[in-house]
């Protein structure tokens, strides 16, 4: 019987729900199965069946189907992923002895949580920048309220806020907010120290002045409480200085310090690539895979590293080609004390590939597993490498001799299987340098921990070490240099001083500088963005919440008294003011600036205007305003648009702050009934017919002029005494109409309806006798 011309696509199709379903094992038969039958191999199912063997943990077979495919096309890094996936979980679970990834992979975290500092050198809660997410170094607030590090304050996104920080104040020009700066040298005095060498090293490093800068990492080592993240960035420094051999040495110390962190095998891995040692650099970066499966950067690295090492250019190989060399796989390039940390095939499973393989016949390239033995140096290197590692990546159970016997030839088990026999089953210990002796102080651990949750404890254990101290916290450091209390609603100005929000708006009210540097604030004014300082406010809240509470029962009494409408209520001494009718205001003093500003905060949006009085210092009647909009100008200046709500009357004069208030009740006009209110309605209309025949009268100039300010005139009402201060063109017409403020107080006083329209008649009457023909 003939074989079928290609593979069968319904097999074919059920290898792949058995792989997406990640019964790999049945995916690789059936891939083996259909290979089996093409009179030639076709290099897509070579792939596809490596994938299937590297994920069900068969990893020489799987070397064996890539280098299949290697043969009728040079490999590509991509087609490699499953392979690098593979051999990373496999560390995972041997060397690292951590559970398999959880399903979709490790989560969003990737590279940057990877090279993230661990947790033991992570700053206290809080106290980290968002955006370096290391101790704050000098910090800086800015107009948006967040705080970050002055080497972290460049133009563009916030980091937390994610708003686009156009207006952020760039490195050179960044004053450091003085609260903080002393708070973090007052609770962290050694690891600020160290923080701020850093930092400085980090800019030399920029500038690409290495010894410098390697000077001052040096120094931060000194005063760090914990060093795991300095020594990374020393070795990185020494990798940029090309001295991959103090490099290595440091990386070495991470690693068996800190094995769960990728950033070590991330660090130890460029060294050893720039040392020479692939082999040892492709752990590495599958090291950083198992820890962080997200990264690509090192899937990529691992995968380009494979695609040269395990499988060299078989670039359309043909039949014509020597045996020992087509039969040869590539993977013995793999070094073996690499492979000896990874599950590899079983014994069962090379049964069962033997047994496919005899079915495939003499021509397919999977037809059979033979092995041409290795030099002896490869032998003694191998050897030297394996009595190298650490027991964490060192086995001599069944599964390294299986390694040895897939490498070798049936006549090289026994002389291998002695040397594996006498190899020392102690852990041998690295040395460090005598340059390394400022590292000493970190314990290396004898084993890694079995479980994540060592780790968790670990962690939890250390995040409690970070917490500052109840001793250094004292409410003074947050004490506001205005009103010599707690911080409410701090603010922080441009050069670097913290206010409570209210007492800063009130120093500006009369000068626009720093109460305390005297620095000019026009800009800061001018935008009006007092963002409170979100971290200064944080802080309270965690390390003073019996004060602030207290703090905020105050400010709550005191807006509670404000917002009184009947006591204590603030007066504004200008003009006249009427019900219903516009009342546009250019705030300028500095005690009515507070003064609408507290209005506006009560909520209440209200405040009485009353004219002035020589003797009283303001009238004894007057009209409630009502605040729809304020309009701020750069220097401070505002414009109020106000309206009349209702009339009063003063009962006692007071003051607050610079400006007057008075204890009021409020006025309502008397109601009639009968024949009284008949009366009232006739003289209603009567006057309203009379007040429209005067304004209709006027030159179109004067009536212009009248509209642009008062607006139209209202309509007459069907029911006079429906409002408390009655009919709104009442109102309208006494404003326009040329009386003298104290004629027009008098009216305003008037709680009878009549009595109004009367007086309102009598001057209609006037003016019209009055007016010029």
């Amino acid at each position: 019987m003939e074989p079928s011309s290609g593979p069968c696509a319904e097999m074919l199709q059920v290898a792949e729900e058995a792989f997406r379903g990640g019964n790999f094992e049945l995916a690789a038969e059936i891939y083996g199965s259909q290979l089996a039958e093409l009179p030639q191999p076709e290099r897509g199912l070579c792939l596809r069946r490596g994938d299937a063997l590297a994920r069900a943990g068969r990893m020489a077979e799987a070397l064996e189907a890539y280098s299949a495919a290697a043969r009728l096309a040079r490999l590509r890094p991509d087609e490699l992923r499953e392979l690098a996936e593979s051999l990373a979980l496999s560390l995972r679970h041997t060397a690292l002895r951590l559970p398999p990834w959880p399903d979709g992979g490790g989560g969003p975290q990737g590279a940057g949580e990877a090279l993230a500092d661990p947790v033991c050198c992570r700053p206290p809660e809080l106290l980290g920048c968002p955006l370096c997410r290391r101790l704050l170094c000098e910090p800086v607030t800015l107009h948006c309220g967040h705080t970050r590090c002055r080497r972290c304050a460049e133009p563009g996104d916030c980091g937390r806020c994610h708003r686009p920080r156009r207006d952020a104040p760039g490195p050179a020009s960044a004053r450091v907010n003085v609260v903080l700066g002393n708070l973090l040298e007052k609770w962290l005095e050694g690891e600020s120290r160290a923080r701020r060498l850093r930092a400085e090293g980090d800019e030399l490093r920029d500038r690409q002045e290495l010894l410098a800068a390697l000077e001052k990492y040096t120094q931060a080592l000194e005063s760090a409480p914990c060093k795991c993240s300095l020594i990374a960035q020393r070795a990185e420094l020494w990798i940029t200085m090309k001295n991959y051999q103090q490099a290595l040495h440091e990386a070495d110390v991470l690693c068996q310090s800190k094995p769960l962190w990728a950033k070590g095998h991330y660090v130890k891995a460029h060294a050893l690539l720039g040392l020479g040692r692939t082999e040892e650099a492709l752990k590495e970066f599958l090291y950083c895979v198992a820890l962080n499966p997200d990264w690509s950067l090192m899937k990529k690295e691992a995968q380009k590293i494979m695609c040269e090492m395990f499988f060299p250019a078989f670039e359309n190989v043909h039949d014509s080609l020597t045996a020992p060399f087509s039969s040869r796989t590539s993977y013995t390039r793999l070094k073996p004390a690499f492979l000896s940390s990874l599950n590899t095939v079983e014994d069962g499973c090379t049964a069962g590939c033997s047994e496919n393989s005899s079915r495939q016949g003499g021509n397919n390239l999977f037809s059979s597993r033979v092995f041409f033995p290795p030099p002896q140096d490869a032998v003694n290197k191998f050897t030297k490498a394996l009595s190298q590692e650490p027991d964490v990546l060192r086995s001599t159970d069944s599964s390294l001799s299986h390694n040895v016997l897939d490498l070798h030839f049936e006549e090289n088990k026994k002389s291998l299987g002695t040397i594996l026999s006498s190899l020392p089953g102690t852990r041998l210990k690295r040395k460090l340098s005598c340059d390394l002796k400022d590292l000493q102080s970190l314990d290396v651990p004898n084993k890694i921990p079995k479980k994540d949750e060592d780790t968790v404890l670990e962690d939890s254990a250390m995040s409690v070490l970070r917490e500052i101290p109840a001793t250094l916290v004292d409410a003074s450091d947050f004490e506001c240099s205005l009103c010599m209390r707690l911080f409410y609603e701090p603010v922080t100005t441009p050069c670097g001083h913290t206010f409570c929000l209210k007492c800063l708006e009130r120093c500006l009210d009369h000068n626009p500088y720093c109460p305390l540097c005297k620095e000019k604030l026009s800009e800061f004014l001018a935008s009006r963005t007092y963002k409170k300082t979100v971290l200064t406010e944080e802080l309270i809240v965690r390390y003073l919440p019996e004060e602030l509470s207290e703090r905020k029962k105050v400010y709550e009494e005191e807006m509670k008294e404000l917002s009184n409408l009947n006591k204590d209520v603030p007066i504004f001494v200008c003009t006249m003011a009427f019900p219903t009718i516009p009342c546009p205001l250019h705030v300028f003093e500095p005690r009515y600036r507070l003064m609408i500003r507290r209005c506006m905060e009560t909520g209440t949006k209200q405040f009485g205007m009353c004219l002035a009085d020589e003797l009283k210092g303001f009238a004894d009647y007057g009209c409630m305003l009502e605040i729809r909009d304020v309009k701020f100008f750069p220097d401070g200046r505002s414009v109020v648009d106000t309206v009349g709500v209702r009339r009063f009357k003063v009962l006692n004069h007071g003051q607050r702050d610079g400006y007057n208030t008075a204890n009021i009740e409020y006025l309502e006009d008397k109601k009639v009934e009968g024949a009284e209110y008949e009366e009232l309605v006739r003289l209603h209309d009567s006057v309203y017919d009379q007040a429209v025949a005067w304004f209709t009268s006027l030159k179109d100039n004067m009536k212009a002029q009248i509209l642009s300010h008062f607006g139209s005139m209202p309509g007459k009402e069907s029911e006079p005494q429906s409002n408390p201060s009655g009919p709104a063109w009442y109102w309208w017409l006494l404003a326009v109409l040329p009386l003298e403020n104290r004629a027009q107080l008098a009216i305003l006083a008037m709680t009878s309806l009549k009595d109004r329209l009367i007086a309102i008649r009598r001057v209609l009457i006037f003016v019209t006798r009055k007016r010029p023909r």
